[in-house]
């Protein structure tokens, strides 16, 4: 019995392989276009995986890098409004010109920064910053630099990540005496040790802090 043509369209060699295997048990004789690049069989006999895997890696951590970017973006816009309502939005002011120097180091585009600098005379938002303070793995003083637009929501998120580490909010003071503020840095008056496991947990509780879109700094006194 004859076989019976076939045309097919492939975008690597596996396809290719598997395909052309599958219908010629089916008595078609394939004529096939191969588009991509040539494949072989590695050392183990098997055809190594197309591009398209890579590919989808390189989305993936395009994505990832596209969210930290928006994060940090959205905590700096942040900065820049509450500096601009402080300064009536005069450029020239210390604290503005240091909020949009620190945006343009992030290639944060000019309409943003304009954006967030006309967002200062919005009286309907009002930028709140605030400090909260705990005590982490290994009793180490933990400050918690937070702006906001709404005081109650920023305070019951700080909470819950901090609950989610078997940490509690501490009372205001009970741990910003061991820092000191040089202009507008905070900085530990005197640090402490930790071991490797206190450090991984305080990394881990860091890490999730940093991802508030309400927190713009959480300072630490770890060694």
């Amino acid at each position: 019995m004859p076989l019976k043509p076939c045309f097919c369209v492939v975008y690597n060699v596996q396809n290719w392989y598997y395909l052309s295997t599958y219908l010629t048990k089916c008595q078609y004789h394939i004529h096939a276009i191969l588009l991509g690049p040539i494949c072989y069989k590695n050392s183990n006999n098997h055809f190594p995986m197309s591009g398209h895997n890579k590919f989808s890696k390189i989305k993936h951590l395009k994505a990832k890098n596209d969210a930290q970017k928006s994060k940090i973006y959205t905590k700096l816009v942040r900065v820049i409004t509450l500096e601009a309502k402080k300064a009536g939005g005069n450029l020239n002011s210390p604290g503005l010109a240091n909020a949009i120097a620190k945006a343009r180091g992030e290639n944060m585009p000019n309409d943003t920064i304009d954006r967030a600098i006309r967002k200062a005379t919005d009286t309907s938002v009002q930028m709140e910053s605030m400090i909260y303070e705990a005590y982490g793995p290994g009793g180490i003083a933990i400050l918690i630099d937070v702006l906001t637009d709404n005081r109650n929501k920023a305070a019951q998120e700080i909470k819950i990540i901090l609950s989610k580490h078997d940490i509690a909010l501490a009372a205001p003071g009970s741990a910003s005496w061991a820092f000191h503020k040089e202009g507008t840095e905070w900085k530990p008056i005197t640090t402490s040790t930790i071991t490797d496991d206190e450090a991984e947990k305080l990394s881990a509780l860091v890490g999730d802090l940093e991802e508030n879109d309400d927190v713009q700094d959480v300072i630490t006194n770890a060694e």
